[in-house]
Formats: structure tokens, sequence, C-alpha cells
């Protein structure tokens, strides 16, 4: 499921090939929609309640607290009748936020219209779409909550004051403050929005990173698979060897019959003996498939692309004594991805080098084509960095770089963009020594090979 989750190399996503739409992505549980609109009835009666008692300002006491009342009404009508811990459509958020904007609305009307310092809650529904919901559902929530406050700028009930009636600000100016609610919902729905979508982005890039992740994890597995295999098909091998051994004693040796008995036999011990050293090794690997020389890796990495009419040319070179490197999934794939990219991108050339000294260990995959876009500058390396073109029908880079990048990371290493000397891009992959390089009596052991019973 994990591979074909994920496609290849720029600019997908683990399911469509591309960013997924946001408007798929996130929703409200109807417990937490009631949980605001019991918020929002505390607050108002609250409000109620201090400008009547402690304020001393008369208002619509009776109208108000019916208005109040119909929210108590929808909230119990929601609890009783429909499960809290569902998360609601679209349409059915875009009704329930609908309500609150008209009993706000409602409740404005009553005591000052826009001049009500309360006004400002206008945003609280919007915003909150903004951030789980549709962009539909956005515009419709904003477009409603805008028609109404501009309503409350010419009509509505004198604002609560002593003595009643008596303040009234100028209408310009309470045009400026229905302005300041169309700016600041807008603001902060686009601000609540952006935040929001690249949480989501990363949250996906990380999923996609661990589904890798766990493909690798699988492949690692399959030495104790092996053993575990070994295990099993022993004492079937066992009796068929018992079974060999009495069929060669009662017929003719040199006999057809004979004959296929022996070598029933004689395969059946090959069999035996394959399976014992499998047994024995497990999951701690070979000489010759866990132990790469850094010409080996880049080789290994390369052959993938030798045929997609590019040259690819490896190098090796640095000081000291010649890394030895411990074989890991991760780093083979991460690299094969970078140089996918980099042949995709090149022109004519990719080159491929692994430079060393008595500290670090750094592979460069460079090519020859454009580079990287300066619109990529400083996001290189982030999921969904794709603005740079391929050539042909690829496509740019993507989430595949974000995935390389985290899976280099666990091996240790970093990774860096710079320009190449070719004239396009750099990849630089850098690791201490330690990380990647196998100690000396590690290297001893392998040789040495199974143990022997």
């Amino acid at each position: 499921m994990a591979k074909a989750n994920l496609e290849r190399f720029g600019g997908f996503s683990p399911i469509s090939g591309q960013t997924p739409p946001v408007d798929s992505m996130g929703s409200l549980r109807r417990q937490t929609l009631v949980a605001l609109r019991w918020g929002a009835i505390i607050g108002q009666l609250l409000a109620l309640v201090v400008v009547s008692q402690v304020l001393g300002f008369s208002y619509p006491v009776l109208a108000c607290g019916l208005t109040i009342l119909a929210s108590i009404i929808v909230n119990l009508v929601v609890t009783l009748q429909l499960p809290l811990d569902r998360r609601v459509s679209d349409f059915e958020a875009y009704m329930q936020l609908g309500f609150d904007i008209w009993q706000l609305s409602g409740l404005l009307w009553l005591t000052g219209g826009i001049t009500n310092p309360f006004s400002i809650l206008f945003l609280a529904p919007v915003v909150t779409a903004a951030t789980t919901l549709s962009r539909w559902v956005v515009f419709a929530l904003g477009s409603m909550a805008l028609t109404l406050s501009l309503a409350l700028v010419f009509f509505h009930q004198p604002l609560p004051w002593s003595p009643h009636g008596s303040f009234d600000l100028p209408q310009i100016y309470k045009i400026g403050i229905w302005i300041a609610i169309f700016v600041g919902s807008i603001f902060t729905s686009l601000y609540a929005w952006r935040t929001t979508n690249e949480s989501r982005k990363m949250a996906f890039a990380l999923a996609a990173t661990e589904a890798r992740l766990a493909e690798e994890q699988k492949l690692t597995a399959l030495g104790g698979l092996a053993a575990a295999a070994a295990h099993e098909l022993g004492t079937p091998l066992a009796t068929i060897q018992v079974v060999a051994k009495e069929m060669s004693r009662e017929v003719d040796a040199g006999s057809p019959l004979g004959e296929d008995a022996a070598l029933i036999l004689s395969q059946s011990q090959r069999c035996r003996n394959i399976l014992e050293q499998l047994s024995q090794r497990g999951d701690e690997g070979d000489m010759i498939h866990d132990v790469l020389a850094p010409e080996d890796l880049l080789e290994e990495v390369a052959e993938p692309f030798i045929k997609r009419e590019k040259d690819i040319v490896i190098s090796c070179h640095g000081t000291g004594v010649e890394p030895v490197l411990r074989r890991q999934a991760e780093l083979l794939y991460a690299l094969k991805n970078y140089i996918d990219n980099a042949v995709d991108f090149a022109a004519s050339r990719v080159e491929l080098s692994a430079v060393w000294d008595l500290d670090t260990l750094n592979i460069f995959i460079d090519d020859d084509g454009k580079g990287f876009d300066t619109a990529l500058k400083g996001r290189l390396g982030q999921p969904y960095a794709s603005t740079r073109k391929r050539s042909k029908t690829a496509g740019g880079l993507g989430l595949g770089v974000f995935i390389s990048g985290r899976l280099i990371e666990r091996t240790g290493g970093s990774v860096s963009y710079a320009r190449s000397p070719l004239g396009g891009a750099r990849i630089k992959a850098e690791w201490p020594r330690s990380a990647l390089v196998i100690k000396s009596e590690n290297i001893t052991r392998l040789n040495a090979g199974p143990p022997r019973n």
C-alpha cells in the first residue's frame, strides 16, 4: 500500500499526484460547535447582566432574552437529537454558523447595532470556518456577516446609554466601524486559512514520509522473515530426507528409481544446508550485500537512470582511508529520488561524486540544467515547493524532495541546496563518518561469515 501511495518524485501527493485539495481537508466536530455556542450564550447573558445591573443602562430585556433563548433551544436540540462526536458536513456547519451570525445580528440590532462594541464578534464564525471548512462555506458566511453588519449601520435600536437614546455616533464613524470589520474579516480569515493550510500540508507530508519509512522497514525485516522460514521448513525437509533414504535402500542404486531417490536425497540435503545458513545469519546480512564502498553506492543508485538519455558521471576521492559504508534502505531510496530529479532537470549531464576526509562523507549530485528557480530560495526541502519546471513531461520539486531530506536526516546526515559548478542545481548530502561507516571490527566479522556449528 505504501508503494501505491508514494508515487515518483516531483510535486506529488501520495494519492493523486498533486497537493491535496484544501477543500477536502478538515472539518468541525458537532461537539465543537455546541461548545462554542454555549460559550457565546454564557458571554451574552453575562454582558446583559453587567449592562443592566452594574452600569444601569436600559435595553429591551425580554427581546434580548428571547434571542438568547433561541440559541439555547438550538443547542439542546442538536445535543439531544444528533451524536456530538461526529464531524459535521460543510452544509450543516454552514447552517449552524449561519444561525449564530443571525442570532448575533438580532442581539446587536436590539442593543445599538454596529456601534455596540461586541459587533467585533462577527469575525468569530468566519474565522472558525476559515480554519476548518471549505472555501465556499467561508465565502458564504463572510458575505452573510458583512451584509448583516452593513445593515446594522443603518438599522438598529439605540445603544444602551444614560439617559436612554442620548448617545449616537456620526454615520461616517459607523461606516468606518463596518469597514474595520470588513477588513478584519478578510485579513484574519486569510491568515487563519493560510496557517492552517501550511499545517495540514506539513502533517500530510510527514504522514507520507512515515508511509515510505514503513515500506523500507518492511524490506529490512525480510532477513528475519527468512530466518523464521528456514526454521519452519527444517522439519518437512528432514522428513523428505528420511523418506528418500528409505527409498534408496529398497531399490537398486543403478535403476532409474534409485537414481531419482539419490537425487531427492542430495537436493534435500542441499536445501537444509542453505536454510541452516539463513537461520544462523538472520538479519546480520553478508559482506557482499551489506558493505558498500562509496563508488559501489553511487553506481547502485544511478543504475535505474542510465537509460534516460543523460550522461551520468561518477567520481570518488578523498583523504585518508576510503570509507566502507553500511547499506541502509533509507539512504538508497533518498539518493535515487535526488538522482531522478537531477536527471529530469539536466540538459545533458549529471555528475555524482563522493568526497571524504577523516571526519565527514559528502555526496554531491550536480546537473547542468537551469538550476533552482529563485522563487524557491528559502523553501527548498519544504513540502510542495514545486515552482521549478522540468523538461518535457516532468513535474517539479515537491513532496519527494521533502521525503528524501527526512530520510537523509534519519541516517544521521543533512542536506543542502546550491548552484552547481555545471550551471544547474547541486544537492549536497553530508554525514559524519560515524553515521554511515562500518567499523573495522564489524568488517572483519562480516568477512568471517556466519558462525559454524
